[in-house]
């Protein structure tokens, strides 16, 4: 796409974008491509095979293609894993833990771990191992450190594989373009501050759940910091402008985007926004509909 924002800048997408179904992208880490394409997940989820045993850790399942097992079958051959050691989960949506079930109908019972969410777990039948902020789990040739780290969604953890300073972002940073913060269930305020948590770690390199390794992890940290920056100064620029409404600011600062992801955009606007309301600098009244507030500088 050649079309530029409204900073100037081309927008980076993962729409039309392929990734292979399977790689190796280090000695620890295979990737098992989810096998579900979409406008927002890109090529698919990213789901990993984390170790160096005969065992290993699962990180992320997809959302439940039947497609998915054979891939995930040739990928455990391709990393020398003969079977999983248990299924770690970043989060709650469904295109990561949507695929548990099925792995488990293939491969038997195994410990499924993830940080809790009565509302996200709600659909599933099949027990959670709770995991908290600095859990550690262990498989043959691999460490991962667990960080809680909300803002996209409540139950968000990132993991370091610490004897490669890998991170494994999920949602909260992608391989190409940023993500969506959810008007319902996100919390910008919370992101950035678990953005800034990120940085602080110094990772080497990102292992995100959408889209190709990231290999100078702290420069995009850095840059996704920026760019929620800049698109909250672009949204005052609105304001100050006239423009009062979720779907107007959309229109302008996401003008180079496709018509189709504008909605989601205006989960993040309106994320941007409630965060400025919340440190008193907007105020909204209530519009005809939800979610058609007109919003205001205070």
């Amino acid at each position: 796409m050649t079309s530029k924002d409204s900073a100037g800048a081309s927008p980076a997408l993962m729409l039309g974008m392929q990734m292979p179904n399977l790689d190796r992208w280090s000695d620890r880490v295979v990737t098992a491509l989810g096998q579900n394409p979409g406008a927002f997940t890109g090529p698919g989820t990213n789901t990993y095979l984390v170790g160096t045993g005969e065992s290993q850790i699962l990180l992320d399942t997809g959302d439940g293609r039947d497609d998915y097992l054979p891939v995930l079958e040739s990928a455990m051959e391709f990393a020398g894993c003969r079977t999983l050691q248990e299924i770690v989960l970043t989060h709650g949506h469904p295109d990561h833990i949507g695929g548990v079930q099925s792995i488990l109908d293939r491969m038997g019972p195994l410990r499924v771990s993830k940080l809790p969410d009565p509302t996200f777990d709600a659909p599933y039948r099949f027990p959670i191992t709770e995991l908290s902020d600095g859990c550690v789990i262990e498989t043959e040739g691999a460490t991962l450190r667990g960080f809680h780290t909300p803002g996209h969604a409540p139950d968000h953890l990132c993991f370091l594989l610490e004897e490669e300073s890998g991170l494994f972002t999920g949602d909260n940073v992608l391989g190409v373009g940023t993500t969506i913060i959810p008007a319902e269930s996100g919390d910008l305020g919370d992101y950035l501050r678990s953005l800034e948590r990120l940085l602080a770690l110094a990772p080497a390199r990102i292992f995100p759940a959408h889209g190709p390794q990231v290999e100078d992890a702290c420069a995009k940290i850095r840059e996704y910091i920026a760019h929620r920056l800049q698109r909250e100064a672009q949204i005052l620029a609105a304001l100050e402008k006239g423009v009062d409404r979720v779907v107007g600011i959309v229109k302008i600062i996401y003008a180079a985007y496709p018509e189709s992801l504008h909605a989601a955009a205006g989960q993040s606007v309106t994320s941007h926004l409630r965060k400025l309301e919340a440190e008193g600098r907007v105020s909204a009244s209530p519009g005809d509909a939800p979610g058609d507030a007109h919003w205001r500088l205070q």
